[in-house]
């Protein structure tokens, strides 16, 4: 090849990438927020899924209508939401039955009814398979993606509750609100292969680190938090929130009732109800340290961040800046109402095509 030749190819390449790099940067940001995300009250933002400009103030872009209804026609429960940009899917859980809409369209594709109805389920990173809990009963569905129909059923008997796939796609893990053990199933062949603890007391919302190999869970009855090693399946560390005591709450029925990792798990977020705070911890140790508690403007039941890492999102509609700890805005719909979910992701986009989808947990993504 001769120097002129190879020099051509340089410089087209150097601006093939340079473009490719603007088109990227012009992608836009959207948070997904389905309601009612906070048990069924239609007074923290109605029902569909609301769509916000997160690069514009978090400024209301539009509602998405979904489906979801009970016998009177009156919306239920939202129970989880997750989405793949692999195949352009967005899909809501209620108590009842699961959803599938079209990305693009924004149409509804389907709703499934399940036995035991549904809870907070989980997708694998490749959009074709969901690990969905039954509600509080003691099974779990495998779900293919694209039709609803089920492959596969894994029964732990621990009162299916919440989910998590892990980000290789080999694992997910699922927590039932009447065991202290968090179950292992193996994507291979959908069969339950382990489980981490036994914690303390039954487990409720609960993350895991990108490696998966430390899970973080809320317990009952504790303002805090403990450590299991997913390796060996052992709990490693009682963590107790210092300077605040346990009080009455309106929800769920225990202290700590979200829990999430910052993307490049540094810090670790915690909620608070009876405080209205969320407590956040420096991960970076083990045991992870205290050393912040934030004010926000309801009992939090729920945390997630934006795949940079910047915005935290805790389940009362306040949005943190995640270095400096402060309030950057607060969520309200197209009529001014304040929004509070407890099931809400992250979705990128660049023009008409889904680039990236967040997850409603705050996973670490190191």
């Amino acid at each position: 090849m001769s120097r002129a030749l190879l020099a051509l190819l340089m410089v087209v390449s150097s601006a093939f990438a340079i473009t490719a790099s603007a088109a990227e940067d012009l992608s836009v940001r959207y948070l997904y927020v389905a309601t009612p995300g906070v048990r069924n009250y239609l007074e923290y933002g109605g029902h569909g899924v609301l769509v916000f400009d997160m690069d514009a103030g978090h400024k209301f872009v539009r509602r998405i209508p979904t489906a979801g209804l009970d016998a009177t026609g009156k919306p239920i429960n939202v129970k989880g939401v997750c989405a793949s940009t692999a195949t352009n899917r967005l899909y809501v859980s209620t108590i009842k039955s699961l959803q599938c809409l079209d990305l693009v369209t924004e149409k509804l594709l389907w709703e499934r009814d399940y036995e035991g109805g549904c809870d907070r389920m989980s997708i694998a990173p490749n959009g074709k398979v969901l690990y969905v809990p039954s509600f509080e009963k003691d099974h779990w569905h495998v779900v293919d993606g694209m039709t609803g129909d089920v492959l596969a059923r894994i029964e732990p008997k621990s009162g299916a509750h919440n989910t998590v796939y892990g980000l290789d796609g080999k694992h997910v893990y699922l927590a039932g609100l009447k065991s202290p053990l968090l179950t292992i199933a193996q994507t291979a062949d959908h069969t339950a292969s382990g489980t981490v603890g036994p914690f303390t007391a039954s487990i409720r919302p609960f993350t895991v680190n990108a490696r998966q190999t430390l899970c973080f869970v809320c317990i009952n009855d504790l303002l805090g938090f403990e450590v299991g090693d997913i390796t060996t399946g052992a709990k490693l560390h009682r963590v107790e929130v210092a300077g605040y005591q346990k009080g009455p709450v309106k929800r769920h029925g225990c202290p700590s009732h979200g829990i999430g990792l910052t993307p490049d798990e540094k810090e670790l977020w915690l909620c608070d109800a009876f405080n209205q705070r969320m407590h956040v911890f420096d991960a970076t140790v083990m045991p992870p340290r205290q050393v912040a508690s934030l004010k926000v403007r309801d009992e939090p039941g729920w945390i997630t961040f934006s795949l940079d890492g910047k915005l935290a999102y805790p389940s009362t509609g306040d949005v943190y800046d995640v270095a400096t700890r402060q309030i950057v805005t607060t969520l309200t719909d197209e009529t001014g109402t304040a929004v509070q979910s407890e099931k809400m992701l992250e979705i990128d986009w660049r023009g008409d095509r889904p680039l990236r989808a967040g997850d409603q947990f705050g996973l670490g993504r190191k």
